[in-house]
């Protein structure tokens, strides 16, 4: 099981949608909006790496409203 934080920057007003959107993503874990440098942060989990990359070309980026986004996999070191 792969995990990964997706950090997502938005359009203007944005976020809130964006991330509700999100959520209802199968292998989504939590999508919240939040503010700073990106505007929703994204847990999500996947059966490996290939099939989150999936996740995230296919389907988190398909999502209207999004500009672009960072996946950071979590390691266990």
């Amino acid at each position: 099981m792969v995990q990964a934080y997706i950090l997502v920057q938005t359009e203007v007003g944005k976020a809130a949608d964006v991330a509700r959107q999100i959520a209802q993503i199968a292998g989504v874990t939590q999508a919240e909006d939040v503010t700073g440098p990106y505007d929703v942060i994204v847990r999500a989990r996947a059966e490996n790496v290939d099939e989150l990359g999936k996740l995230v070309a296919a389907k988190i980026q398909a999502v209207q409203g999004i500009t672009r986004t960072l996946t950071c996999p979590v390691v266990h070191i």
